[in-house]
């Protein structure tokens, strides 16, 4: 593949932009090699600046459910936009957007929408330390939950792949009210709300953790965190950022039957716009400004733009079976990629729920943030190019989930599985 105008913009890049990019892992620092630069995308496909195609498995990072640039979400933007595209002022398609959310997350009583998952993370920790009077949270080695200074002691995402688990800049002070869990140990949760549960506000987590790749709760887990922060006083928020009416159309807390007190959204409910929400019990929310003291304001919050995408992207959504097609097909992706990988003698191993998967050049099963860490990833790396230069575009870091949309069909499952006998083969 000709990568030749890439390569050019990248140089600019590095000129103007801290390591190039806006976002630290579309650098490709872990995989090593010069990012491609999107031109645009269709359907399962990225075409980039230099006209190669690739069948994407990115997703803009878990957005694009219903395929990239879908007719009815274009359309969507295109009408709600002619009419503008900010006004500063209350719009109808927000109070739309609250009433979609709250009718297909039921632990969401009330909603308020903000403008990235950041946001909402932020937004929904200040608001469990004020409605409990408490200031420490716990969160879990491996999940990301945004930057936020609260977030970034062993965080994973970007963080990881870049070999940053502490971030300087954050306060030694605002890091030790942050606590720590090791994903999926029931003995470490309990003997550390046994200690401090007095003091904490909130526990949050990624139900499942997308951010060190991709690994699923062992069973009665999330069950177990719920009854610890019930018995407690502590409140339970789900990051369902990522997970959120993509595992099933209700998110995670749906799929393993949760009640969280607060849970945040973002991704799908923009369909590719910026975009994020926190969502929980009526007497919770009601403690937000103006209806409450705790404060938090956005400018752009309830975009009309945003909010017209996202409704578009959950109408088609909502139609019966879509789940169930999503997760046959992340079946048939992860069943075809261990089968070659199993030919050609890799030892290999995939996680998955449905319209996400994680890759893992390990034997299985991988239900821990230190067995994730255990992947060899300089195998994946060369994995990850192998199956670019073949037009199938990976997540560019061994740490972080891929994303299936309804747009990937037989053909597309087909041409990946076809670059992955070869890949593997050339490991």
């Amino acid at each position: 593949m000709n990568h030749t105008r890439s390569e050019q913009l990248f140089a600019r890049a590095t000129e103007l932009l801290p390591g190039g990019v806006n976002s630290p892992v579309r650098a490709f620092r872990s995989v090593g090699g010069t990012p491609f630069f999107a031109q645009r995308a269709e359907g399962a496909y990225l075409y980039d600046v230099d006209g190669n195609a690739y069948v994407d498995y990115v997703g803009s990072w878990g957005p694009m459910i219903a395929g990239h640039a879908h007719p009815r979400v274009l359309e969507a933007v295109a009408r709600t936009m002619r009419d503008g595209l900010s006004f500063g002022v209350p719009n109808a398609l927000e109070v739309d957007m609250a009433e979609a959310i709250t009718a297909i997350v039921p632990s969401c009583e009330m909603v308020r929408m903000v403008n990235s998952g950041t946001e909402a993370t932020l937004s929904a920790i200040r608001l469990a330390r004020g409605a409990t009077g408490r200031t420490r949270i716990v969160k879990f080695e491996g999940c990301y939950h945004g930057h936020g200074d609260s977030f970034l002691v062993k965080a994973g995402s970007g963080v990881m792949t870049l070999g940053l688990p502490n971030s300087p800049g954050v306060p030694a002070a605002l890091a030790d009210l942050t606590l720590t869990l090791p994903y999926n140990d029931f003995d470490a949760a309990t003997a550390l709300f046994d200690e401090v549960g007095h003091d904490i506000a909130a526990l949050i987590i990624e139900p499942i953790v997308g951010n060190a790749n991709c690994i699923l709760p062992r069973e009665g887990y999330l069950q177990h965190l719920r009854a610890l922060c019930t018995q407690h006083g502590a409140l339970l928020i789900f990051d369902e950022v990522m997970t959120g009416f993509r595992v099933a159309l209700g998110g995670a807390q749906q799929r393993y039957g949760i009640t969280p007190d607060l849970s945040t959204f973002g991704k799908i409910i923009g369909g590719g716009m910026p975009v994020g929400a926190y969502g929980g019990r009526r007497d919770l929310m009601r403690q937000i400004a103006p209806a409450g003291p705790i404060y938090q304001a956005g400018t752009l919050s309830g975009n009309p733009v945003a909010m017209a995408a996202g409704l578009a992207t959950l109408e088609l959504i909502r139609a019966p079976g879509f789940h169930d097609a999503l997760e046959r097909s992340t079946h048939a992706l992860c069943d075809g990629l261990e089968a070659a990988a199993r030919d050609a003698g890799v030892a290999f191993h995939t996680t998955r729920a449905p319209g996400m998967f994680g890759l893992y050049f390990r034997e299985g099963p991988v239900e821990t943030f230190e067995g994730a860490k255990a992947s060899d990833t300089a195998r994946f790396n060369r994995f990850f190019h192998a199956m670019l230069e073949r037009g199938v575009y990976l997540a560019p870091s061994a740490f972080e989930a891929g994303f299936m949309s309804s747009a990937h069909g037989d053909a597309e499952i087909a041409k990946t599985l076809e670059a992955a006998r070869a890949a593997f083969a050339a490991l």
